[in-house]
């Protein structure tokens, strides 16, 4: 149904404004206001309100605002309050019928030229309602900076506490010390002086005493010192706040180069972008991903805003690339919406970086609702069944392994242990024809557990896309044939996938390839 009041959040009703209820757009393409992205984030995940896609997300603030939502909210209010009368009437043509063609040639010339004039005006006016936008967006985030800046001053006291209260109990086990090292010195000298069995029962006896109370502060000091709590928190909190010190590159009082703006003919956020190092849709290329990515083309990546598109007779397919845990990933081409400002790259360009002799490939496996791990393979060097593999995995022939199912099990509990899957067709082992013409090449035979091989009888069978992971090592005389790959991370999840109790409640929920950084 199409949206009747694009001015309001399509969840909480309420019209958006620059505040608390900026619009902002998902990757999903869907656009709601920043209070309602924030209270959908939940363990790091958002779930769109709309198409339920799944977005990795902690703030509202990592989605970009939607400027151009803003732009057309401000435009339809200033026609909401033009009074009728400010409107100007239309130009009476007969009014200047009784002019010369010369004075009228004149008065078209002016009209132009006010026309122009308009245009430009709407058009700064545009660009002056994003940059507008832009400084809310960043009050926005200096506040919230602001509120982690205040957080680790109150760690900082509550360490300083925790320090004040360990020094107080230092002190006080300090002076009770000293006066039993008092008392021992003073029993000393007793025992010295003592004269008659009386004495030196009765100097026995509070020595005995004395010695006593001691060792029960010597037991003491050994109990308390250090309180393990104080100690670890103060220097936590002192290596939190030293590493946020040391990232904070400008010295104070430091000013910026001077940038003459006024001989440049951009609009005023291409100013911002050179001025703030932001990269432009036209700027990047696959290389900006590569050989130690800049912190502007990361924040994209981890923001969603950086995807490999490809075009055919059908219409366009896009890939998300993410950034996690250092790696880089390329998931497989989807029909959905391109996220809004995305950044795009050709598929063929992205897949050209990878290297045939050390290609990683992933799949994420989940059930029972929620992903459980994820497996990476790295595929034999240059093999037919390794390049399909990697067609699969990115959807570049249209077919993918995302969203299909485990098959089976074969030899469960028992050495040759095997979970098979891959039948994109079908989903259900009675498909997974090969994409490619010839899968003949020359393939390692072995018995071990976390090999990836083709489960067909052989490599011209109908359904020589399924495959199978072994789980579990056998015998070397009875090794499998067709392997193409092997487990190097992950191994663990396919065994855990083997212990559900329904292997066919097992998906790929992802897949995909790692591109090398």
């Amino acid at each position: 149904m199409m949206d009747t009041k694009p001015e309001e959040c399509s969840v909480c009703f309420n019209n958006y404004d620059d505040t608390l209820l900026r619009p902002r757009n998902l990757p999903c393409g869907h656009s709601f206001c920043s209070q309602c992205i924030d209270n959908a984030i939940k363990n790091g995940q958002l779930n769109c309100p709309s198409c339920r896609a799944q977005h990795t997300a902690t703030a509202a603030t990592q989605f970009p605002i939607s400027y151009g939502m803003e732009a057309f909210i401000r435009k339809l209010k200033g026609m909401e309050v033009v009074p009728v009368e400010t409107v100007p009437a239309k130009p009476n043509k007969a009014s200047t019928r009784g002019i010369s063609k010369k004075l009228r040639s004149l008065v078209e010339e002016q009209k132009s030229s006010i026309s122009s004039l308009i245009t430009s005006c709407e058009e700064v006016l545009s660009q002056l309602g994003e940059y507008q936008g832009q400084l809310g967006d960043w009050k926005t985030q200096h506040l919230q900076l602001q509120d982690r800046l205040y957080a680790l001053v109150e760690q900082n006291k509550s360490a300083m506490k925790l320090l004040e209260l360990e020094g107080t109990s230092v002190v006080d086990m300090t002076t009770q010390g000293e006066e039993g090292k008092t008392q021992l010195q003073a029993m000393l000298g007793s025992l010295d002086t003592v004269n008659t069995a009386q004495e030196v029962f009765m100097t026995i006896n509070e020595v005995d005493q004395c010695n006593m109370e001691v060792e029960d502060w010597l037991q003491k000091c050994q109990e308390l010192f250090p309180d393990v709590n104080t100690v670890h928190t103060s220097v936590k909190v002192q290596e939190t706040i030293r590493e946020a010190l040391e990232m904070t590159t400008t010295e104070t009082g430091a000013t910026a180069d001077p940038i003459h703006l006024g001989d440049s003919d951009s609009s005023i956020m291409t100013k911002v972008q050179e001025i703030t190092g932001e990269i432009s849709q036209k700027e990047i290329t696959v290389e900006d991903l590569r050989r130690r990515m800049k912190e502007p083309v990361k924040r994209l990546v981890e923001a969603g805003r950086v995807v490999a598109v490809q075009e055919d007779q059908d219409g366009r397919r896009s890939a998300r690339i993410t950034l996690q845990d250092g790696q880089l990933y390329l998931h497989p081409l989807m029909r959905q919406p391109t996220p809004a400002h995305a950044h795009t790259l050709q598929e063929s360009d992205v897949v050209g970086v990878l290297d045939p002799s050390c290609t990683l490939a992933f799949l994420d496996l989940g059930w029972a609702g929620s992903t459980r791990g994820r497996v990476t393979i790295q595929l034999t060097p240059d093999t037919p069944l390794a390049r399909q593999f990697v067609l699969l995995c990115t959807g570049q022939r249209g077919h993918t392994y995302c969203n299909t199912k485990l098959l089976r099990v074969e030899n469960k509990g028992q050495p040759g242990e095997c979970v098979e899957g891959g039948d994109y067709e079908n989903k259900d082992g009675k498909g997974g024809a090969s994409l490619l013409p010839d899968l003949r090449g020359k393939y390692k035979e072995s018995s071990q557990a976390g090999i990836v091989a083709s489960v067909g009888w052989n490599l011209g069978d109908p359904k020589s896309a399924q495959f199978g992971i072994t789980t579990r090592g056998r015998q070397d005389d009875d090794p499998y044939v067709g392997v193409f790959g092997d487990v190097v991370s992950g191994l663990d999840v396919v065994r855990a996938a083997v212990n559900h109790s329904d292997i066919t409640e097992v998906t790929v929920v992802d897949c995909g390839v790692v591109l090398p950084l």
